[in-house]
């Protein structure tokens, strides 16, 4: 067995989680809108064609911040195409995924959504194929209250009240050679400086990220973003990230490993940030929303399989089926996500339903949890409060993981990956949140942590997600064949907090304050 010692203390914090940390992502992708969040006619759809089975599940998810509607299909995207009259709006070819966009869901219709939902709304601006002027109409259209043009229109189309969007994105992975009118770095520095001046003259309450480098294996990282910044740094809040992890390679301890990659990422893109605001000798910090992240085998058709399909209507895309392994590492991720939350502000997981997914439908019947579900439900649930800084001594071992995402296949070292890897959260009413991660594949590990500073503890729930198949899935048929389970021999003694975790498994402990 696995010996782990860890220390945190309730005075030493990295930081406060921002209630967006834990947001998600639709976009106009495969299934995802049509036949996953809206599908008119389903039996358990509303008057308005929003799936009531997949908002149920949704609000278990519980995210609170939604990004839309793209992702690679804003670049291509006229927003005005989405609003009005259904029966009026025009059908599109869209490039981004070579299907036919019917444009039957749009802004105002996502926005009713979130309400739904209980959720914030996350707009993307077209920087791609539209530009400054195009994104400051869309601003005026959501958040003006009436008495011109584009608000009136609003009002018009049946949206008396200003939608009040707040969090707006310049563009998505104008780096990117897949995207629609990609740009360099100061050719998208340009516009995004301008489109943001212009949207925040037309509302100043508004936030803005600018688009950071859409993968850490991109050739340009690191001067993508010191150059975006130096134009952007004086109008944006955040600048974005985006990572995928998948097993590709086979080579499940160094998958297991690979979401300390996203530490390292994270680590880079603040230093580079920091550096711009130094040479500006400003106290300003930008800060980070991690607006896709997600586990992705990338299993898609190529453009010239889809034309040949002669541009369909929400095809299945991307509909990635994940096993219990996927939800080790996709734990591994929120883990990370948590210890950087001083600077990680936003973040989205790409996508919401049946592409790359936590939630699967099926057209015209039932919805169910995937295995990564249950990790984001736990981590938004119990994940909210102040991350402390946790001091673990565990062994650890090296790893080599292999990226297939980018214009290369690389491969990444990871030097020590502890075999636990672990957040710490202290809720506001007194008590700790562990969240635990053994990547051992073959030994338990023991945990024995000490809490200083928290008085008394109790153990108020204790949870783990465990499979003797790595590769075990959930399906339709059966929705809970991976699932937490109680994790038995949770034991507090004073300020000493015991757990033996199984191998390769993912466990919450949740711990209450004592009257």
């Amino acid at each position: 067995m696995i010996k782990a010692n860890v220390l945190v203390d309730r005075d030493f914090a990295i930081g406060d989680t921002d209630p967006r940390l834990f947001g998600a992502f639709i976009e106009h992708l495969g299934r995802c809108v049509y036949e996953g969040i809206y599908e008119p006619g389903h039996p358990k759809a509303d008057k308005r064609g929003f799936r009531q089975d997949v908002l149920e599940l949704v609000r278990e998810l519980a995210p609170t911040i939604m990004r839309y509607p793209g992702g690679n299909f804003v670049s291509g995207y006229n927003w005005e195409d989405g609003v009005g009259p259904a029966k009026d709006r025009p059908r599109r070819l869209d490039l981004a995924w070579m299907t036919t966009e019917p444009n039957t869901f749009g802004t105002n219709e996502f926005i009713d959504w979130c309400k739904a939902a209980s959720i914030e709304p996350m707009l993307a601006v077209n920087l791609g194929t539209r530009g400054a002027d195009a994104a400051r109409n869309l601003v005026e259209y959501c958040n003006h209250p009436g008495g011109t043009a584009w608000s009136d229109l609003r009002r018009k189309h049946g949206w008396k009240d200003p939608h009040g969007v707040k969090f707006w994105c310049l563009g998505n992975e104008m780096d990117g050679p897949w995207q629609m009118e990609a740009k360099t770095a100061t050719e998208y520095g340009r516009v995004a400086v301008e489109a943001a001046k212009m949207m925040r003259w037309i509302d100043p309450s508004i936030e803005l990220a600018a688009c950071g480098s859409s993968g850490r294996n991109m050739p340009t990282f690191g001067q993508w973003e010191d150059t975006v910044l130096d134009h952007c740094f004086d109008q944006v809040e955040y600048i974005s990230l985006h990572t995928y992890l998948n097993d590709y390679a086979k080579d499940t301890p160094a998958f297991l490993a690979s979401p300390d990659l996203m530490d390292s990422f994270i680590e880079e893109v603040v230093a580079i940030a920091d550096a711009v605001a130094a040479k500006r000798r400003s106290r300003k910090r930008i800060m980070l929303s991690f607006d896709e992240w997600n586990v992705w085998y990338r299993t898609r058709r190529n453009r010239k399989e889809r034309v040949k399909e002669g541009w369909p209507v929400a095809p299945p895309i991307l509909e990635e089926i994940y096993t219990m392994k996927d939800a080790l590492a996709f734990g591994g991720m929120c883990i990370s996500l948590l210890n950087h939350c001083d600077r990680v502000r936003v973040a989205c997981l790409a996508q919401l339903v049946n592409v790359i997914a936590p939630i699967m439908t099926e057209t015209g019947g039932a919805a169910w949890r995937q295995t990564i579900f249950h990790p984001f439900a736990q981590w938004s649930r119990h994940g909210r409060g102040r991350v402390l800084r946790a001091r673990v001594s565990v062994p650890g071992y090296a790893a080599r993981y292999f990226d297939p995402r980018g214009p290369v296949d690389q491969y990444f070292p990871v030097d020590e990956a502890p075999w636990l890897k672990m957040a710490a959260v202290a809720d506001a009413a007194g008590g700790l949140n562990l969240f635990l991660l053994n990547r051992h594949l073959k030994q338990e590990l023991s945990v024995d942590l000490r809490a200083r500073g928290f008085g008394g503890l109790a153990v108020a729930g204790a949870e783990t997600m465990r499979h003797d198949n790595l590769e075990a899935t959930n399906s339709a048929k059966s929705p809970n064949r991976v699932a937490p389970k109680a994790l038995a021999g949770v034991r507090v003694d004073g300020d000493r907090v015991r757990a033996v975790l199984p191998a390769a498994s993912w466990s919450v402990v949740r711990l209450a304050a004592q009257a």
